[in-house]
């Protein structure tokens, strides 16, 4: 009998972007914030300081999570490129469903930074 294997967090990154559902760079990132687009903000852990400040000082008091994911090239590659340091998910469906997954296996692992 096959086994039905959830998506992981990665996967379900490389369908939003498919479905047009990302905001790809910390430019990117920072204008979907300020237009109310940005649903969940992806970071890599490995990231410029100076630029996840940017994004930081975008969200202001904005109840917009962030989780750190893996680091650029595990980030870019979930989403189909060779490097990235920010992803903001557009998508309310997409998004809720990357924080679970991503909680569930915080829980396994304990090594995902998840903060609103």
């Amino acid at each position: 009998m096959l086994q039905s294997r959830r998506p992981s967090a990665h996967g379900l990154l490389g369908l939003a972007r498919r479905a047009g559902a990302v905001a790809l760079g910390t430019a990117a990132v920072r204008r979907a914030v300020r237009e109310g687009e940005a649903l969940l903000i992806l970071m890599a852990g490995d990231a410029s300081s100076v630029q996840m400040d940017k994004i930081r000082t975008t969200l202001h008091d904005r109840p917009i999570p962030q989780v750190i994911l893996g680091d650029r090239n595990t980030l870019g590659a979930a989403v189909g490129l060779a490097t990235v340091s920010a992803v903001a998910v557009t998508n309310r469906s997409l998004a809720d469903r990357i924080l679970v997954e991503l909680n569930d296996s915080q829980g396994k692992r304990g090594t995902d930074a998840v903060e609103a």
